[in-house]
């Protein structure tokens, strides 16, 4: 192609004329100006539908390309180690549905407790650990054999789960008591509850697992816990202007790739805020949808994806502005998204 190019260079008799130069130049810098970030990504975005009982298949600008039919609904999502399965939450149906992201249908399930919520898997990524809510117990079972392994007592509605990176301990959150529990999933027993605030909800590890952050719904608040003694180490306190601290729930988190940056949805109060790790400060806030609960990051950094369950869509949002560049429907209450690069 380059003897190509040269050989039409050298053939041309006479520059081309300035209008006809003008007119290229202006072409393609209108092209950049009207293109967002978005239109950069790549990759596929899943969102979880609780109304719909399926998942809706993006391209990562935000385009649908399809929908998966699921167990009754579904919420929480994860993947397996190569992205080729989803692991999806059935909370009315007490299954784990299992999704094949070639073929872009579920597989199978695996029964589960009474309104399952929140999972983890083991770093083997054999074994699930499921909060279910009715039950008050955070769950094992066995992924090959789709057995139940054992379960732990909790407090009063737990949701959150994670398990640390050896796959010894695990940490659950329960909403009535307001505590988290740190479980030693060896001996099947909570070691220790560490006290948060009110109605505490999701888990994100940050400062390289230092530190476990946890959303409080109904404190507007994030409490910073460190790993080490389990004490709590920071409490973020969010304002939004205009809006009254009984309507700023968080819930959702995602750090940004570098690691520097936590990203934490508002839920009622409709926006979603910057979090600088190191220095515990909140800063830019985005304007979103109803009820922004579920948040994840594209590989690349450059777009947050946000659903939001009470107006039944998903923002997209240009990370380097801050600013929300595409609102698209996904089905009636979206619950998570995962991003497939």
């Amino acid at each position: 192609m380059l003897r190509s190019a040269r050989s039409a260079r050298s053939a041309r008799s006479a520059p081309a004329p300035q209008g006809l130069r003008q007119l290229a130049w202006a072409a393609l810098l209108g092209c950049a100006l009207v293109t967002p970030l978005t239109a950069l990504a790549q990759g596929k975005v899943y969102v979880s539908s609780e109304k719909d009982n399926k998942i809706y298949v993006f391209d990562a600008k935000g385009e649908r390309l399809s929908a998966i039919d699921t167990c009754e609904r579904p919420r929480h999502m994860m993947f397996n180690a190569n992205r080729s399965q989803i692991y999806v939450c059935c909370g009315d149906s007490n299954q784990l549905g299992l999704v094949d992201t070639a073929t872009g249908k579920m597989t199978g399930t695996v029964p589960l407790g009474d309104s399952p919520e929140i999972f983890d898997l083991s770093p083997d990524g054999k074994t699930v650990y499921v909060s279910i809510e009715d039950e008050n117990v955070m769950a094992a079972y066995d992924l090959a054999t789709k057995k139940p392994l054992f379960e732990v007592k909790t407090g009063g509605e737990p949701e959150g789960v994670l398990v640390t990176a050896d796959g010894k301990f695990a940490y659950v959150t329960s909403e009535v008591a307001n505590v988290v529990h740190y479980i030693d999933l060896g001996q099947k027993k909570v070691l220790k509850n560490i006290k948060v605030g009110k109605r505490p909800r999701r888990f994100v590890l940050a400062e390289g697992g230092s530190e476990l952050w946890v959303t409080n719904e109904l404190d507007a608040t994030v409490s910073v816990v460190n790993t080490r003694d389990h004490s709590v180490k920071a409490t973020i306190k969010f304002a939004v202007q205009g809006m009254r601290e009984a309507d700023i729930t968080p819930v959702g988190m995602t750090p940004s790739p570098d690691g520097k940056t936590m990203w934490v949805g508002l839920g009622k109060a409709n926006h979603v805020v910057e979090v600088d790790v190191a220095t515990k400060k909140a800063g830019r806030q985005v304007l979103v949808g109803k009820r922004a609960w579920g948040l994840t990051m594209h590989p690349d950094g450059k777009t947050l994806y946000v659903t939001n369950g009470l107006s039944d869509d998903m923002t997209l949002i240009d990370t380097a502005s801050a600013k929300a560049v595409r609102t698209v429907a996904v089905g009636r209450v979206p619950h998570s998204v995962l991003v497939q690069p």
